[in-house]
C-alpha cells in the first residue's frame, strides 16, 4: 500500500480531502540532491479562515463521539504509521534530510504519540470538589474547541503529531500548519494517516504555509488554543499575537543546552555522549547539546576524543545508509552555521574539527577554548557544532550554565549521580538528564523549557496533555432549585 501518492498533495491542502490551495503552490525539494520531488499547496489567510470555520462545525460531532471511538481512531493511526514505516522514513530522508536512524526514530515516536493519545481518551478528566452547600460540586476537563498547531521543519513528524494526537483524543478539531519545506513528511503523511484511521472530515486539516498563514491561524476567533514549536524570535511574535486575541498559547522554543562533564567521568564514554548530543540530525534539534562545559582536568582528553569522533563521521546523502549526518535544511541555515563558526574562530576559539561544508553538507565541528562571549557559545547554532568551555569549580560551572537565557535541557555526566542532581538544582531547565546527553523525547513524558525556551512543559504525558488541550469547567448539581431572599 502506498500512503502518499504525488497526486494527493500536488497544489493542495488537506481539509478532510485534498483540495486546491488559494495561496498557490511551492516545490517539495530534497536538500540532499536539490531534486524537486513534487509540489505542495500553500495556504493563505482565506484558506485558514475557511478551515477554521469548517473545523468549528465538525468539532461538535467529534467531541460528542464516545471516548472508545476516538481511542480506536488514534490506535488505528499508530498502526498505520508502523505499517508504513518504510515509506514514511523515505520521505523523512528525502525531504527532511534525516539519516536513517533519525527517520526511524521519528516514526517510532510518532506511533507512540498516537498510542498514548488513545489511552488519554479514557483517562479520568475531573475531580469531586468539596462544597459548603448541599450539592454535588465537581470540575471537568472539556475540549477547548479548535486547536491550531504550528510545527517546524527540523523534526517535522514528531513536532506536529505530539500536539495533534492528544488534541484529537480529547475531542478537539485540529488545524496543522507545517513548514512548507517539510510539507509532506510533516503534513501530508499525517493527513493521510488520520484520514485512513477514520477522523471525520474537517476535524483534522493540514495547511502548509508561511508567516501569513500562521498569523491568520493565531488570529482566527474559531481557534482557541495555539501550540507552537519553533524559534524563540518567532515564538515571541506568536505569543504577543495570541495575547491580543486572549487565547492560550503553548510555546516550545529554542535552546542552547549545556552538557556538563565533571572531573570523575570515563572520558571516552563522555565524548561519545557529547558527539551524539551535538551532531545527531546535523544539530537541527531544539535540545541539541549547544555547550560542552568540561572540567579543566579532563578537557584536553575530552576535546581530543570528541574531535576524533567528529572527524570519523560520514556526512552525505540522507538516503545513503552509510551517512551518519545528512544535509542541513537549506542554504540560509548553512550560512548561519558557518558565520557562527568563523566568527567564533575570529573571536579566538580553536577549530579542532570540521568548520567546512560542501553544498548543504556541513562537517561536524568542534571548537575549543571557547568563552561565554564566543558567538557559537552565546547563540543557538542549530547545526553540528560542539563549542567546549573549560571550568575549574562547581560555582564557575553553575555561572556558565546559567549565562544563557535558554532553559530547555541539561545533561550532567559524572560517576556520582547525586553530584549531578546537586548541579541540576542550581540550573533552571525544563529537562534534566543525569549521565546522558540533552536530546531525548518520549510520548509518556512532559516536554518543555523555561526562560527563552518557552512556556514550560505544555505537552507530553497525561496531565500536561489534558491541561494543554482542554478547558477546566466547574459544575454544581443539587436536587432542587436554591431559595434566595429575593
Amino acid at each position: 500500500m502506498t500512503l502518499i501518492a504525488s497526486e494527493d498533495f500536488t497544489s493542495a491542502v488537506f481539509t478532510g480531502a485534498w483540495t486546491p490551495a488559494k495561496g498557490g503552490d511551492a516545490p517539495v525539494v530534497s536538500p540532499s540532491s536539490g531534486e524537486v520531488l513534487g509540489r505542495t499547496g500553500i495556504a493563505d489567510a482565506d484558506d485558514v479562515r475557511d478551515a477554521a470555520a469548517r473545523a468549528a462545525r465538525a468539532q461538535k460531532g467529534w467531541a460528542a463521539a464516545s471516548f472508545e471511538e476516538r481511542a480506536a481512531v488514534l490506535r488505528r493511526a499508530g498502526d498505520l504509521l508502523e505499517a508504513n514505516v518504510g515509506e514514511i522514513m523515505g520521505w523523512l530522508r528525502r525531504e527532511g534530510g534525516a539519516a536513517a536512524g533519525m527517520a526511524g526514530f521519528q516514526v517510532h515516536v510518532a506511533a507512540g504519540e498516537c498510542f498514548e493519545a488513545a489511552a488519554l481518551a479514557s483517562q479520568p478528566y475531573g475531580e469531586i470538589l468539596r462544597t459548603g452547600k448541599p450539592r454535588l460540586s465537581f470540575s471537568r476537563q472539556v475540549p477547548a474547541g479548535v486547536v491550531g498547531v504550528i510545527a517546524p521543519f527540523n523534526v517535522p513528524l514528531i513536532l506536529g503529531i505530539r500536539s495533534v494526537a492528544p488534541a484529537l483524543a480529547v475531542g478537539n478539531a485540529v488545524i496543522l500548519k507545517p513548514d512548507p519545506r517539510t510539507a509532506v513528511c510533516g503534513g501530508a503523511v499525517m493527513a493521510e494517516v488520520f484520514r485512513r484511521a477514520g477522523v471525520p472530515g474537517g476535524v483534522f486539516q493540514v495547511l502548509p504555509g508561511g508567516a501569513a498563514a500562521g498569523e491568520a491561524l493565531v488570529a482566527d476567533p474559531h481557534v482557541r488554543v495555539i501550540s507552537f514549536t519553533g524559534s524563540t524570535a518567532a515564538g515571541r511574535r506568536v505569543g504577543e499575537a495570541a495575547g491580543r486575541h486572549l487565547k492560550r498559547v503553548h510555546l516550545e522554543l529554542g535552546g542552547n543546552s549545556p552538557l556538563v562533564v565533571l572531573d570523575d567521568v570515563d572520558v571516552d564514554a563522555a565524548a561519545s555522549v557529547g558527539a551524539w548530543g551535538s551532531f545527531l540530525h546535523q544539530g537541527q534539534i531544539c535540545m541539541t547539546t549547544g555547550r560542552h562545559l568540561v572540567h579543566e582536568s579532563v578537557a584536553d582528553a575530552y576535546v581530543d576524543r570528541l574531535s576524533a569522533r567528529a572527524d570519523a563521521l560520514t556526512v552525505g546523502d540522507a538516503e545513503s545508509d552509510g551517512s551518519a549526518l545528512g544535509p542541513v535544511i537549506d542554504a540560509g541555515q548553512r550560512d548561519k552555521i558557518h558565520a557562527l563558526v568563523t566568527g567564533s574562530v575570529d573571536h579566538g576559539a580553536e577549530l579542532r574539527a570540521g568548520g567546512t561544508y560542501e553544498g548543504l553538507f556541513y562537517r561536524p565541528t568542534v571548537l575549543d577554548r571557547v568563552d561565554a562571549a564566543t558567538p557559537a557559545y552565546a547563540e543557538e547554532v542549530f547545526g553540528p557544532v560542539a563549542p567546549v568551555v573549560r571550568f575549574s569549580s562547581v560555582d564557575e560551572l553553575v555561572e556558565l550554565a546559567n549565562s544563557s537565557e535558554y532553559g530547555l535541557s541539561l545533561g550532567v555526566l559524572t560517576s556520582n549521580p547525586m553530584r549531578g542532581m546537586e548541579i541540576a538544582d542550581r540550573v533552571p531547565s525544563g529537562i534534566v538528564h543525569i549521565n546522558d546527553q540533552t536530546v531525548d523525547d518520549e510520548a509518556v513524558a512532559p516536554f518543555g523549557g523555561v526562560g527563552d525556551s518557552g512556556t514550560g512543559s505544555r505537552f507530553g504525558g497525561t496531565r500536561a496533555n489534558l491541561e494543554a488541550f482542554t478547558e477546566t469547567q466547574w459544575v454544581t448539581m443539587q436536587a432542587a432549585p436554591a431559595r434566595y431572599p429575593f
